[in-house]
């Protein structure tokens, strides 16, 4: 399943139906979690499901909420409540499930109460049960059956539909090409014929406007009109960074699963890395590694691609820092860890590229056709890898 994102411009009257629902639903998992603390055991999802109607007699005001919302208000919290009993049982210290506060900012239309209507115009609308006919700008063919759609509040105060469809594999043309990955700090990633994806570090540049955007907040009498015309500055450029960062992404990944058959990466443990990174844990996180491994995966199942996941460990032994090759050489062993490489990787040194991010939004950057030089008889394959 994949999910399209598309943005909403609710009125004000609809907007009160949104925040009116998100409110009724927060409440509604409050309650029955609650019940659950009191009685110290989890119901099966059904029972839970079965209380509803009752509740909706003692509390007429659910009503205003579709049926099928509030079911997977439900099943959302018996959800959460299965993984925290799991992570239990495999010996995690966890502690209880936290009541929602006002960052609640999803619900759900599972299957039914939701319908698309095509205007011809430059906004449609989104048709949904008890709120009502909304503007949405759906700015790309959507492909597949749609299943669900989820309906999110961002803290800039825009609406935002996730638009869920099920989709077959549309498998594109063998290329019959493999690639190594070695993903870093200084480069995002290298590969082993030759390219280098310039880190492009976006937490860092936007860093010193965040912090003066900030600075003006905490001088701004909280919850007064000022204090959240800032709040709303602050929210758009987190977000202004979240969406640059995932237009990166969504490009680069797209690139590799267009043109190679099998992709090896490392099966990198992020949490454990951030953990003893140091001072490079920002970095780590600002990079995002997890969620390119994450689209390469999905649009690489959908593509008849294979992503292969490797150990880590040991592909950059012998290497130091300031060996030009060290990230080139990581990732000739990460593809032989996972596929295999021909011979002609041991008897050539590449003509490493080095590319920027305008060069990859630009789309004319990815073709190495020009021949590397060999290496040296003083450097025997051994040597190198």
């Amino acid at each position: 399943m994949i999910a399209y994102k598309f943005r909403l411009y609710p009125s004000k009257e609809q907007e009160e139906k949104l925040l009116k629902t998100l409110e009724i639903c927060r409440w509604t998992y409050n309650y029955f979690l609650s019940i659950i603390n009191e009685s110290k055991k989890v119901p099966s999802r059904l029972k839970l499901q079965a209380e509803l109607p009752k509740l909706k007699k003692e509390k007429p005001e659910l009503e205003k909420v579709y049926s099928k919302v509030l079911q997977m208000v439900l099943h959302q919290l018996y959800s959460n409540l299965k993984a925290l009993s799991k992570l239990k049982k495999n010996g995690k210290k966890v502690g209880r499930l936290r009541y929602k506060g006002k960052w609640f900012k999803t619900f759900v239309y599972n299957q039914s109460g939701f319908k698309i209507i095509k205007t011809g115009k430059r906004l449609d609308k989104l048709h949904l049960s008890k709120i009502g006919d909304i503007p949405i700008r759906i700015h790309r063919e959507i492909e597949g059956k749609v299943k669900q759609v989820i309906i999110k509040r961002y803290k800039s105060r825009k609406w935002f539909a996730l638009v869920c469809v099920e989709t077959e594999s549309t498998p594109v043309p063998k290329t019959n090409r493999v690639i190594g990955i070695d993903v870093g700090v200084r480069y995002f990633l290298t590969d082993n014929d030759g390219r280098q994806i310039e880190n492009p570090r976006f937490y860092e540049k936007t860093l010193n406007r965040i912090r003066i955007e900030q600075r003006r907040l905490s001088r701004k009498i909280r919850g007064s009109k000022n204090w959240e015309k800032q709040r709303k500055k602050l929210a758009k450029l987190y977000e202004r960074l979240v969406n640059q960062r995932d237009d990166f992404l969504h490009k680069l990944s797209r690139f590799y699963v267009n043109n190679y058959d099998v992709i090896v990466v490392e099966d990198l443990s992020i949490r454990n890395m951030v953990r003893v990174g140091g001072g490079l844990a920002q970095s780590i996180l600002d990079a995002s590694w997890n969620k390119f491994m994450k689209m390469l995966s999905y649009k690489a199942e959908k593509a008849g691609r294979r992503v292969i996941k490797v150990n880590p460990r040991g592909t950059s032994k012998g290497l130091s820092y300031e060996n030009p090759l060290r990230d080139w050489i990581s990732s000739i062993r990460i593809l032989m860890r996972g596929w295999g490489s021909p011979d002609s990787l041991f008897e050539r040194r590449p003509l490493l590229r080095a590319i920027s991010f305008k060069e990859i939004v630009s789309g004319h950057v990815f073709s190495m056709k020009q021949e590397a030089p060999c290496v040296s008889g003083s450097s025997p394959r051994g040597s190198i890898i």
